[in-house]
């Protein structure tokens, strides 16, 4: 898959493309539907396929100050777009210069001049240009104008719940990874380094990878949760190793804690994990911080967590 900064990083005879065009923040099941089908289609017409997607968030720079809960960061997004078959990544530095293009400009400078686009392919509520004035209808007659044709995916859903960045990010700071994951049509991840904490869980028997986090983390409610660890080339040799851990959210407050921490719990490992960047998929909540009074009840409650890990992993 080629990687373009910017929309005008197409090379010279640049022919015409199937494009879809989204912030695909979490690239959810609704995300891989809209872009699979551009996909398809450009295999189909025998062109490239683009994905136009946003660095930063709109809402930040629309809104400063309102940047939502990132699922996917730009590299792990760029990861899920790849494995969907898609020909060429255009991120595109989201300006406010360039938030103020009008819905024609927009289409005239980006899908017209430079990515001549055949086709766009894009989710039926999509909305696009200054003020997001422009809608699917909009799009389609700019499309008769400029000689390009214009599809609209359907939403996915299950049952009455639309599959949706927003519904997922809800679900992720209600705790509820499990819904979050069907949505995504995987775990949620969270990704950080992980850097040197209080060193309690050492002392007690339980040594933690304490996990530092993009400032914007889509990072789940504070509890105890299952999950698989990720190590990103793992051992000499080895591709993406993938250990289950217990993972604590919140700020200890057995030891009055009052800084919020993601602190994994490898099990059956005795490695060193400092300075790594590593990554959390979550697989299941297991429950509510606690209190205890003393070391002991806690160290019982962690082996009891532990227990449950296994379970929800096995």
């Amino acid at each position: 898959m080629q990687r373009w900064r910017g929309y005008h990083g197409a090379p010279v005879g640049w022919g015409r493309s199937v494009v879809t065009i989204g912030v695909f923040d979490g690239i959810h099941q609704g995300h891989q539907t809209t872009i699979g089908h551009a996909v398809k289609r450009a295999r189909d017409m025998g062109v490239q396929s683009v994905v136009v997607t946003f660095d930063p968030h709109p809402a930040e720079v629309v809104r400063a100050g309102s940047h939502p809960a990132v699922l996917t960061e730009q590299a792990r997004k760029a990861e899920l777009i790849e494995a969907l078959g898609v020909d060429v990544l255009c991120v595109v530095p989201f300006t406010p210069d360039f938030s103020r293009l009008s819905p024609e400009a927009f289409v005239h400078d980006v899908l017209v001049e430079q990515l001549h686009a055949a086709l766009v392919v894009v989710g039926e509520n999509f909305r696009f240009g200054h003020r997001a004035a422009g809608d699917v209808a909009l799009l389609e007659r700019l499309g008769r104008t400029f000689g390009f044709a214009v599809e609209a995916a359907p939403l996915v859903a299950d049952a009455d719940t639309v599959y949706s960045s927003t519904y997922i990010r809800a679900c992720v700071a209600a705790g509820d990874v499990t819904a979050a994951a069907a949505a995504l049509g995987r775990p949620h991840r969270l990704e950080g380094v992980v850097v040197r904490g209080d060193q309690r869980g050492r002392e007690i028997g339980f040594p933690t990878a304490n996990l530092l986090c993009h400032r914007y983390a889509a990072v789940p409610a504070d509890g105890i949760y299952a999950a698989w660890l990720i190590r990103r080339g793992g051992r000499a040799g080895q591709g993406a190793e993938r250990l289950p851990a217990a993972v604590s959210i919140g700020t200890n407050p057995t030891f009055s804690g009052r800084e919020r921490r993601i602190e994994a719990y490898v099990l059956d490992f005795s490695g060193d994990l400092y300075g790594e960047r590593l990554a959390l998929d979550f697989v299941a909540y297991l429950r509510e911080m606690r209190s205890y009074d003393g070391i002991e009840p806690l160290v019982a409650q962690i082996a009891a967590d532990v227990a449950q890990t296994r379970a929800a992993l096995a």
